[in-house]
Parts: structure tokens; sequence; C-alpha cells
């Protein structure tokens, strides 16, 4: 039995908190096509959605990734 994947705060695909990097990555959805739809819904919505993205913020926890310092490098030579 496999497990589905927890709900996570991106922290490599983040413009403000990763909220909406991590429900792209939780139901394979494109990142921008997130947050386009969260900023209409926002606008619609009359601020409701920024709500619920200021809650999401605060309960739902970073992902474990670890982010490196610096960028790999390209690959060493091989002989």
């Amino acid at each position: 039995m496999t497990t589905a994947p927890r709900l996570t705060r991106s922290r490599s695909d983040r413009w403000i908190s990763g909220v909406c990097g991590g429900l792209a990555a939780r139901y394979g959805w494109d990142p921008t096509l997130v947050r386009v739809l969260v900023l209409v819904l926002t606008l619609v919505g009359f601020g409701s959605v920024a709500v619920a993205y200021l809650v999401m913020w605060l309960v739902v926890p970073q992902d474990d990734a670890v982010i490196p310092a610096t960028p790999p490098g390209p690959p060493p030579p091989t002989a």
C-alpha cells in the first residue's frame, strides 16, 4: 500500500512562503498556474483566499528537502 505525499510548503519553489509551490507539488500541477489561481480567487473572493493562504503559511510544515548553498557544478571529466 502506498501513501499519498504529504502537503508541505516548498523550500525550492517559493515566492513568498512556498504554499503554492507545495500545493502544486502535492497535486502534480504547474506552480505558476496555482499562483495565478490564488491571485484571481483572492481578487474575486474579496480576500478570502488570502486568509486561507495565511492560515496555510502558519499550519502547513516546510518540506524536509535540503537546498544546497550553491548549485552543483558540471560533472568531473572522465578519463
